[in-house]
């Protein structure tokens, strides 16, 4: 029997799970810039945690939340799912070894096409109870049932006229180990970064880096041409991805000015864009 989209809510809504105990220690820090080829001073000392790097501290959250928040019907509908869109809030400068603790719940389903958009807030805070970070993880779950429910992510479309104020360009290579090193610091050991046949079950015929070893490429750039080398000027970095960035090649990345603290960007790999939509903010 066929299950109609509009049958069962494409996320649960209402429910929070947590907390999700996490740590960014000096240690963690200094691997994760090894990890993304970061030149910059504070993360390979270890002293100033890199904007994107706490990403790696949501991992089991996010595996509980599509085991739990995602119906089983949407789950069991899907062809494969890919890393749609992503967006860190840095409340505040993040101290390395402090104590973390994560909630996620469901923000909210939306309809692309024949797919089935969803989007979990990742809700991080120190021993205290104040806010560290916030962050949005789109998932397209291909061919999926699931109807509308809740809000979409933030707004980080790039403006219009963002592309007659240009800031600057900023290139990264990758090279064959950095899958492995990204998976190290991440808990992320999806196959088809690792081998040609898991690649060619998502649909490619080449290894490809993490969406978030990309999203951190990208971070780097952005901290080397508008923070002169430090991580804690940034308050927000959001991205939209549009292809895989295939293991071994370049990244170049292309800035933008909104305002004065708010800047635009995209990204290529061998003339193939990767990253659409990126959005940077000076912290205030």
């Amino acid at each position: 029997m066929t299950v109609l989209s509009s049958e069962i809510p494409g996320v649960l809504l209402g429910q929070r799970l947590g907390p999700f105990d996490g740590r960014l220690d000096a240690d963690h820090i200094r691997r994760y810039a090894e990890a993304t080829r970061d030149p910059n001073p504070g993360p390979l000392a270890g002293t100033a945690v890199p904007p994107v790097a706490v990403v790696t501290q949501i991992w089991e959250a996010q595996q509980a939340a599509f085991n739990t928040l995602v119906p089983e019907a949407v789950r069991y509908s899907m062809a494969g799912g890919i890393h749609g869109e992503h967006d860190v809030v840095l409340h505040r400068q993040i101290i390395p070894g402090e104590e973390l603790q994560t909630w996620v719940e469901a923000q909210g389903s939306r309809r692309g096409g024949r797919h089935n958009l969803i989007t979990m807030r990742y809700s991080t805070y120190d021993t205290d109870g104040a806010p560290v970070a916030d962050q949005w993880w789109t998932t397209v779950l291909l061919n999926a049932v699931g109807a509308p429910v809740g809000e979409g992510a933030p707004d980080h479309s790039f403006p219009d006229d963002a592309r007659a104020r240009p800031v600057g360009s900023y290139r990264i290579s990758s090279d064959e180990g950095m899958p492995q090193r990204y998976a190290e610091v991440s808990s992320d050991w999806s196959g088809h970064h690792f081998t040609v046949e898991a690649a060619r079950g998502s649909g490619f015929d080449r290894r490809f880096l993490h969406g978030l070893c990309t999203m951190g490429l990208c971070a780097q750039g952005v901290v080397s041409l508008i923070a002169d080398g430090d991580p804690n000027q940034i308050g927000r970095l959001a991205v939209r991805f549009a292809a895989p960035t295939f293991v071994g090649e370049d990244l170049e990345l292309h800035l933008f000015r909104v305002d004065q603290d708010t800047f635009a960007f995209d990204a290529d790999s061998s003339s193939v864009p990767v990253i659409r939509n990126g959005l940077a903010r000076l912290r205030s």
